[in-house]
């Protein structure tokens, strides 16, 4: 899997030429930090701070960069390795779980007002690297061994390209993809995209129901529920295991709530769930899912990583 873009050449027209190429990275750039991050927000600013950093160099010095993108690909991975330090000092102090941001399918969702310009989360590709599951087994990395992965296997830098961006010698970057290669071997499978789509169109029909029988059948017997709400909105502080525990939390929630709204959407780009109270969203459902069970459900409420949801 390579997802990482052609470096771009500078044309003949100089600044301009150089300016078109600076733009053109943007969505490379998003695509990259939010996986290194998992926070959207978190990767806004990263791309920002690449930029910022960019138009601070004096002309010639721009002029004396043979690859802009590649320069902005490196400062960029170098300030997302800098915020994963400093976002597990920010996590211990975080109203209850953590989970990462959702982003939506742009071709079904948008949440762009008329007149605003391009919605950052329009230019995140969605493929395997992006889905909740994945994202939650990055999380447990050390920051080293996060860029080292996915620098590598996702974005395909050499070693010796990782290096220099890590601080680390190219093998001892080695080293640290391959741990990390085994965290993502041992996650366990998922179920093919159709099957995933029908198991999420049941447990929406079973929870409007209000079936807590068909909820269970639904669930491994192992499930687990971890909802984010970071201290903002009402949410469990600590996940929910068991199939069982995990359907009468969720019928008591659709007791007291009222009627539920749920949209069936794509989220981080698999089959999802949304929910809306008058056309406002409150909350994103990912799950993994292995066979025709459910053994992981993510529920983000914080309304700080809802905003690419919101409805102008």
């Amino acid at each position: 899997m390579d997802i990482r873009s052609e470096q771009a050449e500078p044309g003949r027209d100089g600044a301009a030429a150089r300016r078109s190429t600076i733009v053109n990275e943007q969505g490379p750039l998003i695509n990259l930090a939010y996986r290194l991050l998992g926070s959207l927000a978190d990767a806004e600013d990263a791309v920002q701070e690449g930029y910022a950093r960019w138009y601070a160099l004096a002309p010639e010095q721009q002029d004396a960069i043979g690859s802009p993108g590649a320069w902005l690909s490196t400062v960029v991975s170098r300030v997302c390795l800098d915020l994963l330090g400093s976002a597990r000092v920010r996590r211990e102090r975080y109203v209850g779980e953590w989970v990462p941001e959702p982003v939506p399918d742009a071709r079904e969702w948008s949440g762009r007002r008329p007149g605003a310009g391009i919605d950052p989360a329009d230019r995140i590709t969605l493929d395997e690297s992006v889905a909740m599951a994945f994202l939650v087994v990055l999380d447990s990395m050390t920051p080293a061994e996060r860029v080292a992965f996915l620098l590598h296997d996702v974005f395909r830098y050499p070693f010796t390209e990782v290096a220099e961006i890590v601080g680390r010698t190219p093998a001892a970057c080695r080293q640290l993809a391959s741990s990390a290669r085994r965290r993502v071997g041992d996650a366990r499978p998922v179920a093919a995209p159709v099957a995933r789509a029908r198991v999420v169109r049941d447990f929406k029909q079973a929870w409007e129901a209000q079936d807590i029988g068909a909820l269970i059948e639904l669930l491994d017997p192992s499930a687990i529920a971890t909802a984010d709400g970071g201290g903002r909105v009402a949410a469990s502080l600590t996940p929910i295991e068991g199939a069982a525990e995990i359907a009468r939390f969720l019928v008591g929630l659709a007791r007291q709530a009222g009627a539920l709204n749920l949209l069936e959407r794509t989220v981080n780009g698999q089959a999802g769930l949304v929910a809306t109270d008058q056309g406002k969203t409150v909350a994103v459902y990912a799950f993994e899912i292995a066979g025709d069970h459910i053994q992981r459900l993510w529920v983000v409420r914080n309304p700080v990583k809802l905003r690419v949801w919101m409805r102008g």
